[in-house]
């Protein structure tokens, strides 16, 4: 049988989402539950994608197989036992055998949050605190050059460089939450993602706010395709996967 799980966490006491050796992961957190409920049968779970290390997530979508008879609701129930309290299973849905979590996916959404007020020590594992003015204008200004198709090999890490590094960006924005005015919120939607490219993009965004750079740079670096003319990686902890959707007909078993 094959599940599709929707699940959140906390970010903060993990070592990312993927499997390491001899440390806490998010995957390995999750495998170690469904061993459980699988009757102590080794389980192989199989996400949307890996988030880094600090990194939080509204919207998580892996699935798994599993030999045991059990519905999608005692599924959930059973997980959110043996799972700890930075982890919870939302939704899991019986799906068919083609079903593969990474392959399903149509779009994925990011948010990135920082504070440009006083420090907020009851913010701090979300939001970036950056406890200083920036300037949202010129932000808004400079992130739309992050919008389509472009070759983003300036905003990912050295080792990727030899790889693919075109992606489509439907979506960026950069807006202050009302409900925290001094809270800026940049919104990122596309297909997929590299490795540190959203915290990249935030990073030259940061130096665009607070006027080391003008918005116009922005898409010098990103034409150059050279990761050493940004060099900037916002922390870990203003990052949240928010959003997964999937192909239609999984959507809508998941809505």
């Amino acid at each position: 049988m094959r599940f599709c799980i929707c699940f959140s966490y906390e970010g903060t006491a993990y070592y990312g989402y993927q499997r390491q050796n001899n440390l806490k992961t998010i995957q390995s957190v999750m495998e170690e539950a469904l061993f459980k409920i699988n009757h102590s049968k080794k389980v192989l779970l199989h996400s949307s994608g890996r988030t880094d290390k600090g990194v939080h997530a509204l919207c998580q979508i892996a699935h798994c197989d599993l030999d045991v008879q059990i519905t999608p609701h005692q599924l959930k129930r059973a997980l959110n036992t043996f799972l700890p309290d930075d982890i919870y299973v939302r939704k899991s849905i019986l799906v068919d055998e083609e079903f593969h979590a990474r392959y399903m996916v149509l779009n994925k959404t990011y948010q990135y949050r920082i504070n440009m007020g006083e420090f907020d020590p009851l913010r701090r594992r979300f939001v970036y605190q950056h406890n200083y003015p920036l300037n949202v204008d010129n932000m808004k200004k400079a992130i739309q050059y992050f919008v389509g198709e472009h070759d983003f090999r300036a905003f990912v890490t050295e080792n990727e460089t030899k790889d693919n590094c075109v992606r489509t960006i439907d979506i960026a924005t950069c807006k202050i939450d009302p409900s925290f005015p001094n809270e800026v919120v940049f919104t990122f939607k596309g297909k997929g993602f590299l490795r540190y490219q959203v915290r990249n993009m935030v990073g030259i965004l940061i130096k665009v706010g607070t006027g080391k750079i003008s918005p116009d740079k922005v898409g010098e670096i990103l034409e150059s395709k050279d990761r050493s003319k940004n060099g900037a990686t916002a922390p870990a902890c203003g990052l949240t996967l928010t959003n997964i959707q999937l192909i239609d007909e999984y959507q809508a078993l998941l809505d």
